[in-house]
């Protein structure tokens, strides 16, 4: 029994509410809730800042003041006995612009409440939902999700991985990314050429007014299978719309560099190279550049060109000479365009650098043509790469005559649960019917039935659905055909500059290895599960010329009496152990990283044997 009432002793709450500011005790109350209640309403009728929050726990006993900076807080509608403080007659004048934000606040209809407040907190969705025990309303439904979810369309209808994915890609989406996108020298940049607004929009939007930045263009779409060639995400793309130029774009990039000055008065110089300077490199690489070293603009650069001829000191002290005077030596240090890539030189700005030094930016435009490999997405998460690039005439066509501009699979629509995808299908089809732009607001856009409805009147059939003829057998197709119009984005992530390939090229210098990458001309990895795949196979020869004959294959002199590696005396011409200076060598051949590895090992007083045996 005494233990019994020892735990009930310990459950009883505490008889004062502890009082935390910023974290920190400042005391007790009796009465936390009466706290938390007068606190806000002082806050509310303007005593106390509108950068104050209270929240209260009764289960703890605690109530937490925050007034610190980094809170992030979220506008609300202040409920009263179940009705909302923002009244018609307010709305009425707020419209009128008589009264503002800044009013409301510091009249207490709406109130910022933080991450803790919002736990005290029993927020309606919409105003026909109040019921007495509502403490706030929300603003609009659609600022319940961020700012770039709120311009994707109907997101409600979509699986949550899908909104991160949209929501993720619309920031890789290309665009006019600025409107001084021509003076400005960012190191890479892409710029669509015929940007459009969509026919679906969001509240959120328009009043970014987005529409005056657009990042994509509305396309026919067609969700059916087209011979293989939509397998998986593939997209299949409508060639005679690429050439009359759906989702062209440039790519830029600028190269820079300055004359840097060195310790003893020595510095960099823009110029072209002579022959005579260390590291000069062929003469048609220089054919492009001016007197003062710097490439001519709107000069046809290749990869490999030089774009600003510089030479550079050398980096160890000058020689003296057999007559004894030093001679200045250079070094070829220019800047070239990178390799894969070509374009036409758009700009070149010669500035000054804040150390004062000559400075030099080259910006290089080219032009992007969709093309097989490159990646679109729509607004619901629905990615997919080019896997053909159809003629007009082999695409499936309506009975009005017409030709969908992209073909994707109908696989990417159940798993996924897409479902906003095609709602905006639809949707986008009505309005090029009546001329109008649907709202996707989240929450509060249009429904299906309404574009159903204008379809009908267009003479359309209300699912969306169409008879759709096969352009290479010229005979209907069996099932109908989902066609509508879907706002489509370009993404950055273009083959052209991916693409990499490589024969022999640069090895690195510890382990003779092909170098890693494409900006240093890497080899192509082939990894462990890729050699089990050949173990497997039994393709031993395939096996021994990727990993030994096409990476690091070197021969090496080996000792028959001690099992160590001989060098060879260059001087004297002679091969010998350097252990035990027997002569008894033979040349093995191995990859140079186990030699490597037999190094380390001796550097860590191991000695390790090759035992050499005659072939049979």
């Amino acid at each position: 029994m005494a233990l019994v009432r020892r735990r009930r002793m310990r459950m009883k709450r505490p008889e004062k509410c502890a009082v935390y500011l910023n974290g920190r005790l400042i005391g007790f109350n009796p009465n936390g809730g009466a706290l938390a209640k007068v606190l806000r309403e002082k806050r509310r009728t303007g005593v106390l800042s509108q950068e104050v929050n209270i929240a209260y726990f009764d289960r703890s006993e605690e109530v937490f003041i925050s007034t610190d900076s980094g809170r992030a807080r979220r506008p609300y509608v202040v409920v009263e006995a179940g009705k909302s403080k923002f009244t018609p007659a307010l709305s009425d004048k707020l419209k009128k612009k008589e009264i503002g934000w800044e009013w409301l606040i510091k009249n207490g209809v709406v109130e910022y409440l933080d991450a803790e407040e919002e736990e005290n907190a029993y927020v309606a969705f919409k105003e026909e939902e109040l019921t007495p025990d509502h403490t706030h309303l929300e603003i609009d439904p659609v600022s319940i999700v961020g700012v770039v979810v709120g311009q994707l369309p109907y997101p409600e209808y979509n699986s949550s991985p899908r909104i991160t994915m949209a929501c993720a890609m619309s920031k890789q989406s290309l665009g006019l990314y600025a409107s001084n996108m021509n003076l400005r020298m960012d190191s890479r940049s892409h710029f669509l050429w015929y940007p459009q607004q969509p026919l679906c929009q969001t509240a959120p939007y328009r009043v970014l007014k987005m529409s005056e930045r657009p990042a994509g263009m509305n396309f026919v779409v067609a969700i059916t299978s087209y011979y293989g060639y939509d397998m998986g995400d593939g997209v299949v793309m409508n060639r005679a719309s690429v050439d009359r130029g759906m989702m062209r774009s440039t790519f830029y990039r600028t190269y820079e560099t300055e004359e840097r000055r060195y310790p003893g008065g020595q510095k960099d110089r823009f110029e072209v190279p002579e022959p005579t300077v260390q590291g000069y490199r062929e003469e048609q690489f220089y054919r492009h550049l001016g007197e003062d070293g710097i490439v001519v603009p709107e000069a046809d650069v290749k990869a490999k060109d030089v774009l600003m001829g510089k030479t550079s000191p050398p980096r160890f002290l000058e020689e003296v000479s057999v007559f004894g005077i030093t001679e200045e030596k250079k070094r070829e240090n220019s800047i070239t365009c990178k390799s894969g890539e070509d374009g036409i030189v758009d700009s070149v700005l010669v500035s000054e650098s804040p150390a004062g030094n000559k400075l030099v930016k080259v910006k290089v435009r080219s032009t992007r043509v969709p093309e097989l490999g490159d990646k679109f997405a729509s607004r619901h998460g629905q990615k997919g790469v080019v896997g053909l690039l159809a003629n007009p005439e082999d695409l499936p066509f309506t009975k009005d005559g017409i030709v969908p501009d992209l073909i994707i699979n109908p696989h990417a629509i159940p798993s996924r649960m897409t479902s906003g995808h095609l709602l905006e299908t639809l949707g986008g089809k009505a309005m090029c019917m009546s001329g109008g732009i649907a709202d996707g607001t989240a929450f509060t856009g249009d429904k299906a039935d309404g574009f159903r409805k204008a379809l009908e009147a267009a003479g359309f059939v209300s699912d969306g659905k169409e008879i759709m003829y096969d352009g290479i057998t010229g005979e209907p197709i069996e099932a109908e055909i989902f066609i509508g119009v879907v706002y489509y984005q370009k993404l950055h992530h273009l083959v052209s500059n991916k693409l990499h390939v490589r024969s022999r090229g640069p090895v690195q210098l510890l382990t003779h290895q092909p170098t890693e990458g494409r900006a240093r001309e890497g080899g192509l990895r082939f990894g462990e599960m890729e050699r089990d795949c050949l173990i497997g196979y039994g393709a031993a020869m395939l096996l021994r010329e990727r990993m030994l004959e096409e990476s690091d294959k070197t021969t090496e002199l080996v000792c028959g009496n001690c099992g160590g590696i001989g060098v060879h005396d260059y001087i004297k011409n002679r091969s010998y152990c350097p252990l035990c200076e027997s002569t008894n060598l033979s040349q093995i051949e191995m990859s140079y990283a186990f030699k490597l590895l037999m190094d380390e090992i001796k550097a860590i007083g191991i000695f390790p044997r090759l035992v050499l045996k005659d072939r049979a």
